[in-house]
């Protein structure tokens, strides 16, 4: 099991304001309309970035962590996947429920079934909203590796980032294309900000 933290209070906005209800419901009616609500925009987003996979379940626990189990169709599907949950305003933690290079994780030929939702906290199985890709390519990779990301600091820029980690500020398209399509500008990144960084 991985688990990433992110910073809880950045990132994009998708949960909007909690609705009030007419009359008070009990708080257990009250914390899972907040989880579904949350679970729903969560889906959203996923679609909107075409990042859906019948074959990836994500579950919402205790209002700021997302478990994602089954299988993606590579290491840089996952990795988006982590970081597009990850980098959402409200969410503090994203973890992958078992270890990616066993029979559960991408690149294995079936998928684990989707966990049950824990109490407070609900499943959801992105809608697949694009043509489902073939089989698992036979290039798709055998083990997860570690991911490397990088947390934007207030201040720095792809150019910098790329200069740390790639040793040539000319190289932050990479950088850029790596975080595609949760990154629209290579100057619209901000502090706080998970990003993925290329590996060679």
């Amino acid at each position: 099991m991985a688990i990433w933290d992110f910073v809880k209070d950045a990132g994009k906005s998708i949960f909007g304001s909690e609705a009030k209800a007419a009359e008070a419901p009990t708080a257990a009616e009250t914390e899972q309309s907040e989880t579904d609500r949350k679970v729903a925009a969560l889906k959203q987003e996923l679609t909107e970035l075409g990042l859906t996979s019948k074959d990836v379940h994500l579950t919402l626990r205790g209002g700021d962590t997302v478990v994602i189990s089954g299988q993606a169709r590579d290491q840089e599907t996952m990795e988006k996947l982590i970081l597009a949950v990850g980098n959402i305003k409200g969410i503090a933690h994203v973890e992958l429920a078992e270890d990616p290079g066993k029979s559960a994780g991408f690149g294995a030929a079936h998928a684990a079934p989707p966990p049950s939702a824990p109490p407070g906290g609900a499943e959801m199985t992105p809608t697949q909203t694009t043509p489902e890709p073939a089989a698992v390519p036979a290039s798709a990779p055998a083990e997860f590796r570690e991911p490397v990301f990088h947390t934007v600091q207030k201040g720095e820029t792809l150019s910098a980032i790329a200069q740390e980690y790639l040793g040539k500020a000319s190289r932050y398209p990479e950088i850029f294309e790596a975080n595609k399509p949760m990154l629209s500008d290579p100057d619209k990144i901000y502090p706080g900000q998970m990003l993925r960084i290329p590996q060679e």
